[in-house]
């Protein structure tokens, strides 16, 4: 199984593809320029998403949902940026799983309200990476990638205990 992990911005989306064991392997962002309109940022990000779904094939797509913000402009752009990564995912055949933010961290750190540098510390001690997974944005989507992977570990041992 290959699990691609996405955490959407329209600026910085990044991405972490996971393979099961785990193993990462490629984590990265995208960036658009915030001077560009916002219909031509969601074309390239399309674009770029497209390219590596093509490129890298992964089986499947975690995402992490668009949580509450204060900023409605900032919950906007991210609620954007994540309905095109999961156009791309359907375009190409994917399955979607997204997991809140809490969820994650529940997950790969073990506490649900953990700090970004444990989450970091985790990933990376997960997946046997020499240093931190930079920049956030890559680390985060490898976290959304092992959240996906130990939950399908876990209903694959209960369905084969049933």
């Amino acid at each position: 199984m290959f699990v691609l992990g996405i955490d959407p911005g329209l600026t910085t989306t990044g991405y972490g593809l996971v393979t099961a064991g785990p193993r990462a392997v490629i984590a990265g962002v995208i960036r658009t320029s915030p001077k560009a309109r916002v219909a031509q940022r969601l074309l390239e990000l399309h674009r770029d998403l497209a390219e590596f779904v093509a490129e890298h094939r992964p089986t499947v797509m975690a995402i992490e949902q668009v949580f509450s913000n204060r900023n409605l402009h900032t919950v906007a752009n991210v609620g954007r940026a994540a309905g095109v990564a999961m156009l791309v995912a359907a375009q190409a055949g994917l399955q979607v799983h997204e997991y809140t933010p809490s969820s994650v961290k529940r997950a790969v750190a073990g506490y649900g309200n953990a700090p970004k540098e444990q989450v970091q510390r985790m990933v990376a001690q997960r997946l046997g990476l020499a240093g931190l997974p930079r920049p956030a944005d890559a680390s985060d989507a490898l976290a959304v990638a092992l959240c996906h992977l130990q939950g399908a570990a876990l209903l694959e041992r209960l369905e084969a205990a049933r």
